[in-house]
């Protein structure tokens, strides 16, 4: 199969995509438009074709459970793990593949092919993630699925929580999580840190800590994490999720850490609408927008991305699984809207995601590499973004799963003869 007339990403001109069996085969550039030779071909018209979207983080267990069995009604993060609490006590396997499947579905049909979840696993029967080790075998055809072993109440402050996150990841969990803001006190987060950097050297695992999600300045377990990756020599195998304290920082301390956070080479994801909307609480005016610093770690040269995080759970009420979506709100949020910013967002929800995921040479659209593409009605990125364009085709491994036409509308009254039809903008 071959894709023609090919719009990629920071090559100029029209390309062709040669794909044979489940790799990329070659990607040549054509001096004009041509025809698909076979019927197998597909003509992409000019339009913009990528390696698939990637959500670095979301929380496919708690998903489609928002109102259940109570609404989270502060608008809080701790009012949220909270309503989780009540809903985690009638979990059901069957309940959570239902509900995960389903969300892989709206993931699937916005152009994700690889996603992160966290999994509670502050549960003795550990029952979620069981039901999601079945989700990962069972989507694969779909998505590549990273699990991560997430202590929600805590690994220190949870009775038994080290030994569940060892069973955890002896079950199958690829990441080892942490939450270390949760913990009672100061010693017991710096102490959390310490041991699931440990348990995940153990283990050869990656890391994805739940680091600082607050407002309180006086959070500040982020030096912790960057210091035990830079000393440990695994900083590219570490992401700090959320750091919403970091817009709390002050400057001259910001100053120091990004010396740290540059040395120890991990990555980070901002979830910026659920941030937005959980941060916050305690301000009246002015009112903190409760994200971390994206636009200052992105010109550091330290590698940052968009995840949606939540799919109408007790944190969050919204979602769709539309990530363009998370993207242009954390544009606006973070100010990233300049020029150069916007020529290249993709990146935050592309290969920015896919270097935290550490998918390596199984990511991205070169010979020799899977052919996982997704082909947008779009020219560039600031096209896509600004029409918020939904994918008209999906390949994984050479095979098409998702097929979209073009959205057509009419105006009945206008065909008629009456009046004159406006001009897209």
């Amino acid at each position: 199969m071959k894709i023609v007339n090919a719009t990629l990403r920071r090559r100029s001109g029209l390309h062709t995509l040669e794909i044979d069996g489940a790799l990329i085969a070659r990607i040549d550039a054509q001096a004009g438009r041509v025809a698909p030779a076979s019927p197998d071909d597909i003509d992409a018209g000019g339009r913009l074709v990528i390696a698939p979207l990637v959500e670095p983080h979301i929380h496919l267990d708690a998903v489609l459970t928002a109102g259940d069995p109570e609404w989270n009604r502060s608008g809080t993060l701790f009012e949220g793990i909270e309503r989780w609490g009540q809903r985690k006590a009638t979990i059901t396997h069957a309940d959570t593949k239902a509900r995960a499947h389903a969300a892989i579905a709206m993931l699937r049909d916005h152009g994700i092919q690889h996603v992160r979840t966290h999994v509670d696993v502050t549960d003795p029967t550990l029952a979620a993630l069981a039901a999601m080790l079945e989700v990962k075998d069972e989507a694969r055809a779909l998505i590549d699925l990273q699990i991560v072993a997430f202590p929600q109440e805590g690994i220190e402050s949870f009775d038994g929580g080290r030994a569940l996150m060892a069973r955890a990841i002896e079950m199958g969990a690829d990441v080892v999580g942490g939450i270390p803001h949760f913990e009672n006190t100061r010693e017991q987060g710096v102490s959390s840190v310490k041991f699931l950097m440990d348990l995940a050297e153990r283990h050869g695992c990656l890391v994805d800590v739940h680091c600082d999600e607050t407002d309180d300045p006086h959070s500040r377990f982020l030096e912790v994490l960057a210091e035990e990756a830079r000393v440990r020599g695994i900083g590219s195998r570490v992401t700090a999720s959320h750091t919403t304290a970091m817009g709390s920082y002050d400057n001259a301390y910001c100053s120091k850490l990004f010396r740290l956070l540059k040395r120890s080479g991990i990555h980070f994801v901002s979830c910026p609408t659920e941030s937005i909307h959980l941060q916050g609480r305690f301000d009246t005016f002015p009112k903190r927008r409760g994200v971390t610093r994206v636009g200052e770690l992105d010109r550091a040269g330290i590698n940052v991305c968009f995840g949606q995080d939540s799919i109408q759970d007790p944190w969050y009420p919204l979602g769709n699984g539309n990530l363009l979506r998370v993207l242009d709100a954390g544009l606006h949020i973070c100010h990233m809207m300049g020029y150069d910013d916007l020529q290249r967002c993709l990146d935050f929800v592309t290969d920015h995601s896919a270097a935290a995921l550490s998918l390596g040479e199984r990511y991205g659209l070169a010979a020799g590499r899977p052919a996982n593409l997704v082909v947008l009605d779009a020219s560039g990125d600031y096209d896509a973004l600004r029409r918020q364009v939904k994918p008209l085709l999906s390949v994984r491994a050479g095979r098409v799963i998702l097929r979209r036409e073009p959205e057509r509308i009419s105006y009945p009254t206008l065909d008629a003869g009456h009046g004159s039809a406006p001009q897209s903008a």
